[in-house]
């Protein structure tokens, strides 16, 4: 496609055939190959375009001329696409990031690299989306509030004004933020779960008839810091 910029996508998995699609229909990138781990290669092609091993891409595709998108979600509390994206900038690739043409993102909203912004979310005045962050479809992110990096944002959560999510959060669909709340690093935010308190690092909330509990901890896995 011409005036497109290539990109490689990390990944072969449902999300990186989602990537694809919304890359290839509605980005100004042109997705030419795939990669992954060799120990997780199942297929040599993806959509007729060629899957390579990820410790060799570079010899395939040059970071000076191709971009990179991690296509990875949650996995882990998000530590195996955090992983990844390093690797990939380790590797000298840029990560590129993905925003729906049917998002609504204020004009001084920042946006990192290797996020992906689905359809329908709303991402108001000043807000702040670190790196590789996830926000799948339908999403409301209130005014001066901060997503950090690693997070993964189910659909219709809603985080209030002047909120401050932590590194590697997970909040499932349907949650609420109330204004003015700080969700530590490495929480789990439950499905339907309303939160208007600041919470713990490394905990599990759920629950709406009162302000969301504190329901346990998370083991979260070592992980190499290279692929």
């Amino acid at each position: 496609m011409a005036g497109k910029k290539p990109i490689i996508i990390v990944g072969e998995g449902e999300f990186a055939e989602i990537a694809y699609e919304y890359f290839t229909v509605d980005s100004p990138y042109e997705v030419v190959a795939f990669t992954a781990e060799r120990a997780y290669l199942k297929q040599e092609r993806l959509f007729d375009l060629p899957i390579v091993p990820f410790e060799e891409v570079e010899n395939h595709y040059d970071p000076a001329t191709y971009g990179a998108f991690v296509a990875v979600t949650y996995t882990q509390l998000n530590r195996v696409r955090a992983r990844l994206f390093h690797a990939v900038k380790h590797k000298g690739y840029t990560p590129v990031s993905y925003i729906s043409s049917h998002a609504f993102v204020w004009r001084n909203a920042k946006i990192g690299a290797n996020c992906f912004i689905f359809e329908n979310n709303v991402i108001q005045y000043h807000v702040e989306i670190g790196d590789n962050v996830v926000l799948w479809s339908g999403n409301h992110i209130g005014h001066r509030s901060v997503i950090r990096d690693h997070c993964f944002v189910s659909s219709h959560v809603v985080v209030s004004g002047y909120c401050d999510v932590g590194e590697n959060c997970f909040l499932g669909v349907n949650s609420s933020i109330g204004d003015n709340v700080k969700i530590a690093r490495d929480c789990v935010i439950g499905a339907g779960a309303v939160v208007v308190k600041d919470t713990e690092e490394g905990k599990v909330y759920k629950g709406n008839r009162e302000p969301a509990a504190r329901v346990g901890s998370l083991v979260l896995f070592k992980v190499k810091e290279s692929a």
